[in-house]
């Protein structure tokens, strides 16, 4: 049986470039589509094998679209075919569950391993992607908080109130529930024991540590 795929690109001559790439008896071309939002209609009326899909395209971000296929047809394969290999780009496509990642440089003979491949559901990704994922999780760990922040939530982790910590770091209260609100959101938290708690385990803050 052929791979049945759709194309998904804003710019028509890169769809026809495409689809003469799959036009015989190993793959079918089922269906195309400008951007995202066609894209899910035509999923969903063609019911493919693969989506082969740009990410920067009007009106849905290719990120989203990776995400919305997920949940309306998680046996759909996705497979990126962009010009953009930055972290900005890659991460996203990856994290909410592309198959694969290839560069619009890539050989006509590899794209088509590669549509196989991911047909497979095996990940397929071009080398300068998977430079940027390694280099991701090669990264050390950023300290998420500034000084002040730190400050902050040290004298917290110590059972200060906030009058306590205004008074300790000649700052009005306002600006300590302004950190206070910045920490929660850099530690994905929702509460002052929460972001203790999480300062612990990541090292910011250590037991019996000075501010």
């Amino acid at each position: 049986m052929p791979i049945r795929l759709i194309i998904v690109d804003d710019h028509p001559v890169v769809r026809d470039g495409l689809r003469g790439i799959f036009t015989d008896d190993e793959f079918e071309v089922v269906g195309e589509a400008g951007d995202g939002f066609e894209a899910l209609a035509v999923v969903e009326r063609t019911n493919p094998d693969i989506v082969l899909t740009d990410l920067r395209m009007p009106r849905m971000k290719g990120a989203e679209l990776i995400r919305r296929l997920r949940e309306q047809a998680p046996d759909v394969r996705v497979l990126v075919l962009t010009t953009f290999d930055d972290d900005v780009d890659v991460l996203p496509a990856i994290e909410e569950g592309a198959t694969g990642y290839l560069l619009k440089d890539t050989p006509r003979a590899e794209l088509r391993r590669a549509v196989q491949a991911a047909a497979r559901g095996e990940t397929v990704l071009s080398p300068s992607v998977a430079g940027v994922l390694t280099q991701k999780l090669r990264a050390p760990r950023q300290q998420p908080l500034s000084r002040r922040e730190l400050e902050v939530l040290s004298l917290i982790s110590r059972g200060a109130t906030n009058r306590d910590v205004a008074k300790r770091l000649f700052i009005t209260e306002a600006t300590v529930k302004t950190h206070l609100l910045h920490i929660f959101a850099k530690l994905e938290v929702n509460d002052r024991a929460a972001a203790v708690a999480a300062a612990y385990e990541t090292g910011l803050l250590r037991p019996g540590a000075d501010s």
